[in-house]
């Protein structure tokens, strides 16, 4: 007999905590949670889950360590640079978001080094930036291409089950937009990319941690925010989900396993491929007022 995949939450919607009959609004006298019909029960655990919203780097692909980092060192190479990040400095640089933005902060830092000693305007340097952040998403997009990068556990079939449900998906990154439509398009498919929409790089003018990027695809896709929910794995992007007022579920990535995951509304490894899986009821539980029977639902 086929038996169902386990959720990783562990729970169902009849085993959930439900709210005191004495604090009920509208049900008849001696109506209890004994009472309900299966129709309510159906209704309770198919809330209208408005988006599903995923960060990028560590959420999709564990680019980081391995992706990021190694085409951020090709690149300075060759531009004929002597810096290159080490994998703990690395760690340390994410907590700015975006790339333009790291390079700025790490030359900035040693200011009579190259290539800052040579650029004596901010002008020019923005530019150095630019054109180095390009040769670098074109390395990465490269790599990207060639299959050095896969998926993480998980990430295919939960966006496959939010499609066939007809629930949108996009994807919010601090990346650029280049270097996130290529993972997308290449790891999970050109049909997938068609219909998945890409929120990235400069679209808006504060990375994360601020909530704009999450702003920006909740008012382009018309999304409840409070029913949206975020895939991060980084505190910063989980600061920027919280402030755009969405739930966010968090899955570990490998620079990301000590960082403080408090406010998330769960916290994994991974979505899962196997015996213990983050499906899409799972994520519907999130934005589900349960017990908001009223007494337009009869037993």
């Amino acid at each position: 007999m086929a038996t169902s995949t386990p959720s990783l939450m562990s729970r169902s919607c009849s085993g959930l905590r439900t709210t005191p009959k004495s604090a009920r609004v509208g049900p008849r006298a001696g109506y209890t949670t004994r009472h309900r019909s299966a129709r309510a029960r159906t209704l309770q655990c198919s809330a209208a889950l408005s988006a599903l919203l995923f960060d990028c780097d560590g959420v999709l692909v564990d680019t980081e360590k391995d992706g990021h980092r190694v085409t951020f060192n090709a690149a300075f190479k060759q531009k004929g640079l002597t810096c290159e990040w080490g994998v703990e400095e690395y760690g340390e640089l994410l907590k700015i978001g975006g790339g333009k933005e790291r390079m700025t902060k790490y030359f900035s830092d040693s200011p009579d080094a190259e290539p800052w000693a040579s650029l004596k305007t901010e002008a020019d340097q923005q530019a150095y930036v630019k054109e180095l952040h390009l040769l670098k998403t074109a390395l990465f997009s490269d790599m990207i291409r060639a299959g050095l990068m896969p998926l993480r556990p998980g990430v295919a079939r939960l966006v496959a089950e939010a499609l066939a449900a007809g629930v949108p998906v996009a994807v919010c990154s601090t990346s650029s937009e280049e270097a996130v439509s290529t993972i997308v398009s290449v790891l999970l498919g050109e049909e997938v990319a068609k219909v998945v929409r890409v929120f990235a790089g400069d679209m808006v003018p504060k990375k994360k941690p601020a909530p704009d990027i999450y702003l920006l695809a909740a008012e382009t896709l018309g999304l409840d925010p409070a029913k949206t929910v975020v895939v991060e794995d980084s505190a910063i992007g989980l600061r920027a989900a919280k402030s755009a007022g969405m739930k966010c579920i968090v899955t570990k990535s490998g620079y990301t396993g000590d960082e403080d995951f408090s406010k998330a509304d769960l916290v994994f490894p991974n979505l899962g491929d196997g015996a213990m899986q983050v499906t899409l009821k799972d994520l519907r539980m999130l934005v589900t007022e349960v017990d908001s029977i009223t007494g337009s639902i009869v037993p």
